[in-house]
């Protein structure tokens, strides 16, 4: 956009008119053009200023003339003041006139005064007859109430003025009139007390009312008389009436909760009517009152303060995980509910438990915790007195197999306190309680464990001093113990789908740790019931390979297993029973196959028959209890070590290499086993062990990917040996 032109100068101006040589022939014409427009300025600049000159000399002499006015009207101001000053200055006879006036009004006030307090009887008896009808249902209509207040309001004006006025009396005139209005003022305590009484029910109003109105103007006498009167006697009808409703809130919500104060939650379930209150107090109650009185702000802020200190109470009880996680949903839905009926945030403060909330949370964990930690003491205080003492025989269950209640009871309180942790809705709340519940779990099985190695100590130690039963209780025990499994996993199951990939991590590790927790105390009654099995053989089991054994004592081995198992198999759980057997296998041939390492010179072939015979007999027994499938793979290294024992010197190696194949070289119970053999002598064993020593170096035989039973053989030196010969 072009700029604005600026002023053109005189040469500018001159050189528009002259722009060419011709132009100043022009140039006288162009002068007198000028000089006659000057003229002609000039000429209106005077007329202007001849004009402006007589407004001005007008102006002037009219605010001359307006002083002169004002100053007269000031002076006959200040005559008249004077004048009413003094009426004497004027009338003659003012002070008589004054006198007779006075002494008039003081008649007719008299008069009136005398007049009042003769009807006031009849008055106050129409007043109370219609206080008293009113009052007879606080929540009922009350047609008289403005009448009521009207009127005890002009006697009470009248009692006002009338004390004011007596007060220059005599003290004998003063008590008389005191008298007179006594009933006048237990009428009006007792309104002021149905006022208040009003407001404390305000909501069961059916019809609400203003409580305060201004009286109708008087004429300005009278406002005068009413200020002197007046203003010694104070009301306060807003306070008392803003207190009264206070009382009456916090009464309300205080009733409420102790009707319910031994179900919480139930209390805290009932509370749609607080709600229902603010939209009664926004729609009919707060256009009653007036403004300034603020009583929407006044409900709200006393109806908060009168929760809290209910919510404080609840809290701080603590009687239940559930009633706590009721209030922390009761709060959220608080929130929820005051903003939907959009309370002003500034009357919710401070907020409910001082925004503290969350604490709430952190108590409901501590105590589930705490209910865990107490119920499982107790249980196991039952449950270990039982097992140690052993005075009864334990129990059956419906199966016929022996068990306790410990596990189901346990399970119990873990599901209970597990399906208050879901109602939180909190997926981090139910991982950490499923943490603090595979604790407790874990703590039982520390000392189930324990518990057992005690006692089975003290069995060996002491048997004569050791109640009866043991075995028994392990079994029982071990039952025990798969139920709980059974249950944590159920248990697991359950829990799995109700939380994010989050929480289902920790949750599954936790319980899968305590059921292997379970599985591992049943294995270790298992093997407290075996290792009893093998201390009553001990006497048996210490002459294997010894001379005795040639006689055979394998029978009175397996009639000891055989009575034992009676017992395991009527009573155990058949899943238990199953890794008992293969357990007890694999113990029985631990025990044949360490007392064989660790023999001396073996009788040739009296040895090898009786070693057949031993595996006949006990591969029969066995087979009564595991398909014989099974029991002949485990006896299988039996065979391989009997084939070794018969082989001769030419062939030892072949019998040897089946066996390494499956079992690795195991060259020291080979070579043990070589040199017990009374047929082989010292060069025929030497001879034997260099070519199976060559062979395993040659073709790199290494121990088998899972260890055998062979790994557990412990084979004792020679003078180990000596000693048992």
């Amino acid at each position: 956009m072009a700029a604005p032109p600026g002023p053109v100068s005189a040469a500018q101006a001159i050189g528009e008119y002259l722009q060419s040589p011709d132009d100043l022939v022009k140039v006288s014409a162009f002068r007198k053009k000028l000089e006659k427009e000057k003229a002609s300025i000039d000429a209106r600049l005077k007329n202007g200023v001849k004009e402006q000159l007589q407004a001005t000399r007008l102006g002037l002499k009219k605010f001359i003339s307006t002083r002169e006015n004002v100053q007269a009207i000031k002076d006959e101001m200040i005559t008249i003041e004077k004048e009413c000053e003094d009426p004497s200055v004027r009338v003659a006879t003012f002070d008589q006139i004054s006198r007779v006036s006075m002494v008039h009004r003081n008649f007719e006030s008299t008069e009136e005064m005398v007049n009042n307090l003769l009807m006031m009887g009849a008055q106050l008896d129409n007043l109370e007859h219609m206080l008293a009808a009113d009052s007879r249902e606080v929540v009922g209509p009350a047609p008289n109430l403005l009448i009521i207040h009207y009127h005890l309001n002009q006697l009470e004006r009248f009692r006002n003025l009338t004390m004011h006025q007596a007060k220059k009396a005599s003290e004998s005139s003063q008590t008389t009139l005191t008298r007179w209005f006594e009933r006048l003022n237990k009428v009006i305590a007792a309104f002021d007390e149905y006022i208040l009484e009003l407001a404390r029910n305000v909501l069961n109003l059916s019809l609400v009312m203003r409580f305060v109105k201004k009286a109708a103007k008087l004429d300005a006498a009278l406002k005068f008389k009413s200020l002197q009167a007046n203003a010694r006697v104070l009301k306060h009808y807003r306070t008392k009436i803003t207190k009264a409703i206070t009382e009456s809130i916090h009464d309300k919500v205080e009733s409420a909760y102790k009707r319910s104060e031994d179900n919480p939650v139930g209390f805290l379930g009932s509370l749609t009517w607080l709600y229902q209150d603010i939209l009664r107090i926004e729609s009919d109650v707060a256009p009653c009152f007036p403004a300034e009185y603020e009583i929407y702000s006044l409900y709200l802020r006393e109806y908060h303060k009168a929760m809290n200190s209910v919510v404080k109470k609840i809290s701080v009880a603590k009687s239940d995980a559930s009633v706590l996680l009721s209030l922390y949903e009761w709060l959220k839905e608080y929130k929820a509910n005051m903003k939907e009926l959009n309370v002003p945030s500034e009357l919710l403060d401070p907020p409910l438990l001082d925004g503290k909330e969350q604490t709430l949370i952190e108590d409901y964990v501590q105590l589930i915790i705490k209910k865990l930690d107490e119920w499982s003491a107790n249980l196991m205080k039952t449950e270990i007195a039982e097992f140690t003492k052993r005075d009864e025989p334990p129990e059956l269950d419906s199966d016929g197999l022996y068990g306790t209640q410990g596990g189901v009871i346990l399970f119990q309180m873990v599901n209970q306190q597990i399906d208050l942790a879901t109602e939180s809705g909190q997926g981090a709340i139910l991982a950490r309680v499923v943490g603090e519940t595979n604790r407790v779990m874990r703590g039982i099985q520390d000392q189930w464990s324990k518990v057992i190695d005690s006692e089975f100590k003290r069995q060996m130690e002491k048997p004569e001093e050791t109640p009866g039963g043991l075995v028994e209780y392990c079994i029982a025990l071990a039952n025990d113990q798969i139920k709980s499994a059974d249950f944590a996993e159920a248990l697991l199951a359950r829990l799995e789908p109700l939380v994010s990939a989050k929480y289902q991590a920790p949750i599954t590790e936790r319980l899968n740790d305590a059921i292997d927790g379970y599985l591992d105390i049943a294995k270790k009654c298992m093997q407290t019931l075996i290792d009893m099995v093998f201390n009553d053989l001990k006497p048996a089991t210490k002459n294997l390979f010894q001379p005795p054994w040639y006689d055979g004592i394998m029978r009175q081995i397996v009639e000891t297993m055989r009575d034992y198992m009676a017992d395991y198999q009527s009573y155990l759980n058949s899943a238990l029973l199953e890794l008992l057997v293969e357990d007890l296998i694999d113990a029985f041939l631990l025990t044949y196959l360490n007392s064989l390492a660790n023999a001396p010179k073996l009788k040739m072939p009296a040895a090898a028959e009786r070693f057949k015979e031993d595996i006949t007999e006990v591969f029969s027994f066995f087979s009564t209890l595991a398909p014989a499938k099974d029991v002949e793979a485990r006896f299988e290294v039996l065979e391989m070590i009997l084939a070794m024992l018969e082989a001769s010197k030419d062939i030892a190696f072949l019998s040897f290499w089946s066996f390494a194949k499956v079992h690795g070289p195991n060259i020291a119970f080979v070579e043990t086993l070589m040199k017990s053999r009374s047929d082989f002598d010292r060069s025929a064993v030497s001879e034997i062990m260099d070519s199976i020593k060559r062979k395993v170096k040659d073709e790199g035989l290494a121990e088998p990917p899972e260890p055998t039973i062979m790994k557990k053989v412990n084979v004792g030196n020679a003078f180990s040996r000596f000693l048992r010969t």
